[in-house]
């Protein structure tokens, strides 16, 4: 993505991103969806948010990623995300998820709750496929038994790789009794048979 001052992204950057490759609903939502290709253009879209707090791209992220869920007819109830590491908070001072879980619920007109918190495990960033789906461990939080049961649950989080973290917490929702849990991501990694070498 360029640097000129203006909206983010720019008009010449726009023209570089790639939609999300089709996406395997992962084990426990009954819908996933997710607005760009994690790589090139998206890739860095989503890392200067992720990373240097480039916040300048959510309003733009998350009306994309808004209007796919109303595009799919999505009905939710309550929006929340699933959150980073303690650790990863702490050093960065913000959770990106949650950045944009709140931002797509103002979309949406939905109230954002945090209903999970993330438990103490390694960060997914470079794990192998085993590695990713045995962790990340979330619990519910007490906003859960107010917020969650029989309603539908928006799950945020920025980038689905494998489904691990999603498919994780989509279980601590329905086991705190919501009622259909949805995934929604700014960016999606291309499945590995497509990827370039």
């Amino acid at each position: 993505m360029c640097e000129r001052p203006g909206p983010a992204p720019c008009a010449g950057c726009l023209a570089t991103l790639r939609a999300a490759p089709s996406l395997a609903v992962p084990a426990g939502l009954v819908a996933c969806r997710a607005l760009l290709a994690y790589d090139g253009p998206g890739r860095d879209l989503v890392a200067r948010l992720k990373y240097r707090n480039a916040r300048s791209v959510l309003p733009w992220l998350a009306a994309g990623m808004a209007a796919l869920t109303v595009a799919a007819g999505d009905e939710v109830d309550v929006v929340t995300w699933a959150p980073t590491t303690g650790q990863r908070r702490r050093e960065r001072g913000f959770d990106q998820a949650e950045l944009l879980a709140r931002r797509v619920a103002r979309e949406l007109g939905r109230p954002a709750v945090a209903l999970l918190q993330r438990q103490p495990g390694p960060h997914q960033t470079g794990l192998r496929l085993a590695e990713r789906q045995a962790a990340p461990r979330f619990r519910p939080r007490r906003a859960v038994a107010r917020a969650a049961p029989c309603r539908r649950v928006l799950l945020v989080d920025d980038v689905v790789t494998s489904g691990a973290t999603l498919t994780r917490a989509s279980r601590v929702l329905t086991d705190a009794g919501a009622a259909a849990v949805v995934g929604l991501a700014a960016a999606r990694t291309a499945p590995p048979r497509s990827r370039g070498p």
